[in-house]
């Protein structure tokens, strides 16, 4: 999966009604991959890892606990490719969320939840990014 797949899928699945925790979010991306192949489960999981590890700079967190830091950047992701972009760009698109601890911890299971649908195993998931706060020490130095 590259990126544009990835976010045309978070788009694709996003719920019309409010979904302040991501879960409707979340549920459908699961049923949507679990209906797919491993290899888009994976692709998912690695385009994820990859966004949030972009959010993981200090310009974003440092005022942050590390899980409410996660999820925050999580819900950013939620949001969409276009709030997405903007945080990128601007640091002082990310405050709402961070204020307003807007979360969506939901979305950083659903590769595994798709992957246990599909093989009835759990996965001990492994990405070329870490998306735990702090893992981006290029995005944390002075």
């Amino acid at each position: 999966m590259d990126e544009d797949a990835f976010w045309q899928l978070i788009e694709d699945c996003r719920p019309t009604e409010p979904d302040p925790d991501a879960e409707l979010l979340a549920d459908t991306v699961a049923e949507h991959l679990a209906a797919s192949s491993l290899a888009l489960v994976i692709g998912f999981a690695e385009q994820l890892s990859w966004a949030l590890y972009r959010l993981d700079r200090k310009e974003y967190g440092q005022d942050l606990s590390g899980d409410a830091f996660l999820y925050t950047r999580a819900a950013v992701v939620a949001a969409g490719r276009t709030v997405y972009d903007s945080v990128l760009l601007d640091p002082a698109a990310f405050a709402p969320y961070a204020t307003d601890l807007t979360w969506a911890e939901s979305l950083l299971y659903t590769p595994d939840r798709a992957y246990e649908r599909i093989t009835g195993e759990e996965w001990d998931r492994s990405t070329r990014h870490s998306y735990e706060s702090y893992s981006n020490t290029e995005g944390w130095a002075a």
